[in-house]
C-alpha cells in the first residue's frame, strides 16, 4: 500500500479513535472518520495480545490485501483493529469480516477485478 494511502502519524490515529464512528464484529473493529482528501487512508492495529510478531504481521498483510481489492468511496480515514479471534482466522474469514463492517459503515464496498 502506497505511503499516501496509510495512516502513519499518532495524531491521525488518535483523531480517528476520538472523533470517528465505530463498528465491530467477532473478528475486527472498524473506525472511520471523514477526511478532506481525494483518497482514503488506512491504518491497522494489532496488539501484542493477538500473538507474536509473525502472527500480527500475517494478519496485517491479510487485512491490507482484503482492503486493497475493494472499491470504496473516497475521503475517509479507516482504522481496522483486530480482536484475539482474528489470529486464528484465514484470509477469507477476514475478508468477509472487513466487507461486512465496511457495508455497515455505509462505505460502498464493491469488489473489483484488480490483479
Amino acid at each position: 500500500m502506497r505511503k499516501e494511502l496509510r495512516l502513519r502519524r499518532r495524531k491521525d490515529f488518535d483523531s480517528v479513535f476520538r472523533r470517528g464512528r465505530s463498528w465491530s464484529n467477532e473478528l475486527l473493529v472498524l473506525r472511520t472518520l471523514p477526511n478532506d482528501l481525494p483518497h482514503n487512508r488506512y491504518g491497522f492495529v494489532t496488539s501484542k495480545r493477538l500473538g507474536k510478531a509473525v502472527v500480527r504481521n500475517r494478519v496485517r498483510r491479510r487485512l491490507r490485501e482484503a482492503i486493497r481489492v475493494l472499491s470504496l468511496a473516497p475521503g475517509w480515514d479507516v482504522v481496522v483493529s483486530t480482536k484475539r479471534t482474528a489470529a486464528g482466522a484465514d484470509f477469507h474469514q477476514l475478508r468477509a469480516s472487513v466487507i461486512e463492517l465496511l457495508t455497515r459503515a455505509g462505505l460502498p464496498a464493491e469488489e473489483t477485478e484488480s490483479a
